[in-house]
């Protein structure tokens, strides 16, 4: 993020996607949170919460996309972009992205839609806070006490499908360094399933097997965690969601994007570490017109 920014800057929009009733779930509250944090560590910026889901959006929920990016516009010049569109989002999940870009589009407002790059530490490090906040694991490997409760296999669950999955295999690789235990990526809406994760886990001789669920939460569909331990006969842990490690993920994304503002164009992502390799921010132009700065990551 960059020390000083000009009055004009762009807005980081915080927008959450799923379905209503994901909504109604949680994503008010998820993308407040993670709003409030940003807001105190980041004072200059101007942050704002959306939803670009398949509902209107009501009790308290965020605006909906086009709504907040054309309120956004209003207090900014009309050169560059009224804002930096930031997804609710710790792995990529295309029908989530999928309506942020429509809504980005449909909105006719000069924007760009950042993704954040090179997250797997930080997701494993809060993965292994939310396992030791549910007693699934030790909170400190170095000092061995015992925790009668904690898990001989985990699995890190996803959503969002294949892509998910694979974007997630870092931190689960990390995750299993930390907690010298296995560790796979599976997904709850996709292969391979939570199901073909704990079967595997099982053949390895893992007993209590726990779920680490890999999303901040309305980007999953309801249900599906539950069913999915119910499959497993494995632990949950919470999902990732309000982490302050999460805020600054989004916080930096913002950051890379606007330094790609300046600089011309938008930044293509650090490096393909991260859950959303290839994927470079987008600018979407008024008229539905899509310029993509990013590069295919090698």
């Amino acid at each position: 993020m960059p020390a000083a920014l000009p009055p004009d800057a762009p807005a980081l929009v915080l927008t959450a996607g799923g379905t209503g009733t994901a909504q109604e779930a949680g994503a008010p509250e998820a993308a407040a949170e993670i709003a409030s944090i940003i807001r105190v560590e980041n004072p200059a910026v101007d942050v704002r919460t959306a939803w670009a889901g398949d509902d209107d959006g009501t009790g308290g929920s965020p605006g909906r996309l086009p709504a907040v990016l054309a309120e956004a516009a209003a207090t900014r010049p009309a050169a560059g972009p009224a804002a930096v569109v930031v997804p609710l989002l710790a792995l990529p999940h295309p029908g989530v992205l999928a309506s942020i870009r429509a809504s980005v589009a449909a909105s006719g407002i000069s924007a760009v839609i950042a993704t954040p790059a090179n997250t797997s530490v930080p997701l494993a490090e809060v993965l292994h806070i939310r396992l030791a906040e549910a007693g699934l694991a030790r909170a400190d490997r170095v000092r061995l006490f015992s925790i009668t409760t904690a898990a001989d296999g985990v699995i890190v669950a996803t959503a969002g499908g294949s892509e998910a999955v694979a974007a997630a295999s870092p931190a689960a690789v990390l995750l299993a360094a930390r907690l010298a235990l296995p560790v796979f990526a599976a997904s709850l809406d996709g292969r391979p399933s939570v199901h073909d994760a704990a079967a595997k886990l099982r053949g390895m001789g893992a007993r209590r097997l726990a779920i680490a669920p890999c999303f901040i939460g309305p980007e999953a569909r309801p249900g599906d965690l539950e069913a999915a331990c119910a499959s497993a006969g494995a632990d949950c842990a919470p999902p990732v969601g309000a982490h302050d490690k999460i805020a600054r993920i989004i916080a930096l994304a913002y950051g890379e994007a606007l330094a790609g503002i300046e600089a011309g164009g938008p930044a293509a992502p650090a490096g393909p570490a991260g859950p959303f390799p290839g994927r470079g921010p987008r600018t979407s132009r008024p008229g539905g017109g899509e310029d993509t700065g990013g590069q295919e990551a090698r």
